[in-house]
């Protein structure tokens, strides 16, 4: 089974659509440095929290030449923050793994060091692919998605392209 590293803006994304619990079916392996699952993930609740281990996610401790690859990205990549770093330095010790990130300086670099790196979208299609969610679920999202300002790094024609894929399925079984 694939592994999923996972920064902390997909989830928070997810958390924003009230997908989270969709996360549990994928055919992935899903972690996250415990650094950020404890320091970047404020907002989430006792129980969004909770859920996230409940349905699978592990908390990994990166070892000590992890957290020191991660202080050399980050010094050599100073618009990175250390918890980016962290994510991208287990993601590379972890072999075959998926960088699931939002960032678009962080996916630049992992792009650079030729680590897969994937973003909402993906793991939106992947829900999808997987039935984890419903249609209507994930155009919810998409909705949400395209009208919220925080969320703007999203390329708009992907957006707008899984919009119509997911309202004519809505649509199609009446839902």
């Amino acid at each position: 089974m694939r592994v999923i590293v996972s920064d902390s803006s997909c989830l928070i994304d997810l958390r924003k659509a009230a997908l989270l619990d969709a996360i549990g079916g994928l055919p992935y392996e899903v972690v996250i440095p415990d650094t950020l699952f404890e320091e970047e993930l404020l907002k989430f609740t006792v129980a969004e929290k909770s859920l996230l281990l409940r349905i699978g996610l592990e908390k990994v401790e990166l070892p000590g030449e992890g957290v020191q690859r991660a202080r050399t990205l980050m010094r050599h990549h100073p618009g990175l923050s250390i918890h980016d770093c962290f994510a991208l330095a287990l993601a590379e010790r972890t072999e075959g793994s998926i960088l699931l990130a939002g960032d678009g300086r962080l996916r630049a670099v992992a792009d650079k060091y030729k680590q897969e790196v994937r973003g909402v979208l993906w793991i939106l299609d992947k829900m999808d692919a997987s039935a984890t969610a419903s249609p209507a679920r994930l155009l919810g999202a998409l909705e949400l998605f395209a009208s919220d300002p925080a969320v703007f790094r999203l390329p708009a024609r992907e957006v707008q392209v899984r919009l119509r894929r997911f309202k004519a399925i809505v649509d199609r079984l009446g839902q």
